[in-house]
C-alpha cells in the first residue's frame, strides 16, 4: 500500500476552497494515507499544505468586464497548471466548481496525461443550461460528485459521466444546525418584534443593482408592519460599500457584519428579502420563509437568459420540484411587489404555513446519511491506487 497520497486539486472560489478541505480531511480519515497536495486553492486547503500553484483570486473573476480583461492570463494560467499537474502525475485530480476554468485545465490534463483520474466535484449547472456540457464532460471526466439531489437523474439523462449525490455542505453546516436548533425555542411571534433580515448578495455588482429597490421596499413594507425590526448582515470586504448604499434608504437598516452574526440574525428572522443564490438554500434549511428577486445584466439578459431551460431560478423551488418560495426577475423586481408578498407572508399564517411545510420538504428531499466530506472521500477512494477504506 501507498504510504503517502498525492492529489492535485483546483479550488478557485472560496466555496470550492471549503469543499475540498472537507473532502481531503475525510479522505486523509477513511485511508489513513498522509495526503500531500497540488493545485490552486485559498486559506482552507493552505492550512492543509497546499502551496498554492497562484493566487485563486485570479480565477475567481465576476463579471464579463472582469473575464474580458484577463484572458491571456487566464489562457497562460490554463496552460501552465495543466502542465505542472501533468508532469506532477498525481494520483487523483480533483476539480471543484469553476467550469469555465476547471474544464479547460482538465481536457488539457487528460491529453498531456490520460493516466491520472479526474473527478468533478459540484456538476455545472447543465439542468438549467448548456445541457451539452454534460456528454461533453464523457471525455476528460471519470466522474462527478453532485451536491443537489436531482443531479444524479439529470446527468443520466444526458448521457454524462458516471456520478455519486454525495450531499451539500449545509447539509451538516454547524451554523445552520445551531440555527435550527435555536428557533426552535424562540418565543411565539405575537410575544415579540418581526425582524426581516434583509440579504441582497455578496458580490459588488449584486447589491448595486438590488439596494435601491431592497430600500423602497423596506420603505413600503414598514408603512404596513410600523413594528419590525429591519437587519442587513454583510461581510467585511463589502461592508463600507454596503453601508453607503444602505445610508441612501428612506428606513435606515441595523447592519451587523461578520459571518456569527448572520447566522445570529437567522435565529431571530421571520422572513428574508433576498437575492436568488446560495443564500436561498440557507434560509430554505433553516426554516426562514423569504421572498427572493434577482437583477441580470446586460449580458445575462442578451446571451444567457435565453438559453435558459430551467422554469425557476430558485434552488429550493427546484429541489422540491414546485413553486415553494416567491421569486422576482429584472423588471418584476419592484418594491410593491416584493413588499405585498412579505407582507402577506409576515401576517398570513396560511400562507407562511404553506411556504414552511415547503421548505421541510426541501430539507427531506436533500437529506443525506452522512456529511458531504464524507461521501465525497468514499466516492473517490476506489479510483486511488492500493488504498483500503475505513470508516
Amino acid at each position: 500500500m501507498i504510504a503517502r497520497l498525492r492529489i492535485a486539486i483546483i479550488a478557485g472560489e472560496e466555496s470550492s476552497d471549503l469543499l475540498g478541505a472537507d473532502l481531503i480531511v475525510s479522505l486523509h480519515r477513511k485511508t489513513h494515507n498522509a495526503v500531500d497536495l497540488i493545485g490552486v486553492g485559498g486559506k482552507h486547503l493552505t492550512a492543509l499544505g497546499l502551496k498554492s500553484f497562484f493566487d485563486p483570486e485570479e480565477i475567481a473573476l465576476m463579471g464579463i468586464g472582469a473575464v474580458l480583461k484577463k484572458i491571456p492570463r487566464l489562457i497562460s494560467l490554463i496552460g501552465k497548471i495543466s502542465a505542472f499537474i501533468a508532469r506532477e502525475s498525481p494520483h487523483c485530480l480533483i476539480i471543484i466548481d469553476g467550469p469555465d476554468f476547471t474544464h479547460r485545465v482538465a481536457r488539457r490534463v487528460r491529453a498531456l496525461n490520460p493516466y491520472i483520474p479526474i473527478i468533478k466535484y459540484v456538476a455545472p449547472s447543465v439542468w438549467a443550461w448548456r445541457s451539452g456540457r454534460a456528454k461533453a464532460m464523457r471525455i476528460f471526466i471519470d466522474h462527478v460528485l453532485v451536491i443537489l439531489p436531482f443531479e444524479v437523474e439529470v446527468m443520466k439523462m444526458l448521457q454524462g459521466p458516471p456520478v455519486t449525490y454525495v450531499g451539500h455542505r449545509l447539509l451538516s453546516c454547524p451554523s445552520v444546525l445551531d440555527v435550527c436548533s435555536r428557533r426552535k425555542k424562540k418565543p411565539d411571534r405575537s410575544k415579540r418584534v418581526a425582524s426581516l433580515v434583509v440579504l441582497p448578495g455578496s458580490r459588488r455588482f449584486e447589491i448595486r443593482r438590488l439596494m435601491p429597490v431592497f430600500g423602497q421596499t423596506v420603505q413600503d413594507l414598514q408603512e404596513r408592519v410600523p413594528n419590525l425590526d429591519i437587519v442587513l448582515p454583510t461581510l467585511p470586504n463589502i461592508e463600507t460599500e454596503l453601508r453607503a448604499l444602505a445610508a441612501q434608504w428612506p428606513k435606515k437598516p441595523r447592519v451587523v457584519v461578520g459571518d456569527k452574526e448572520k447566522w445570529e440574525t437567522f435565529v431571530e428572522a421571520d422572513i428574508a428579502l433576498a437575492a436568488s443564490g446560495t443564500v436561498s438554500l440557507e434560509l430554505a434549511l433553516c426554516g426562514i420563509p423569504m421572498v427572493l428577486a434577482y437583477k441580470a445584466d446586460w449580458f445575462s439578459k442578451i446571451f444567457i437568459i435565453p438559453k435558459v431551460t430551467v422554469w425557476s431560478a430558485a434552488l429550493p423551488n427546484i429541489i422540491a420540484d414546485e413553486p415553494v418560495v416567491p421569486e422576482y426577475f429584472n423588471e418584476f423586481v419592484r418594491p410593491g411587489m416584493l413588499s405585498r408578498q412579505l407582507e402577506r407572508h409576515l401576517l398570513k399564517e396560511s400562507v407562511r404555513s404553506v411556504q414552511l411545510e415547503g421548505l421541510k420538504k426541501i430539507a427531506a428531499v436533500m437529506h443525506t446519511h452522512a456529511a458531504s466530506g464524507d461521501l465525497a472521500a468514499e466516492a473517490i477512494v476506489p479510483f486511488l491506487p492500493d488504498v483500503k477504506k475505513t470508516n
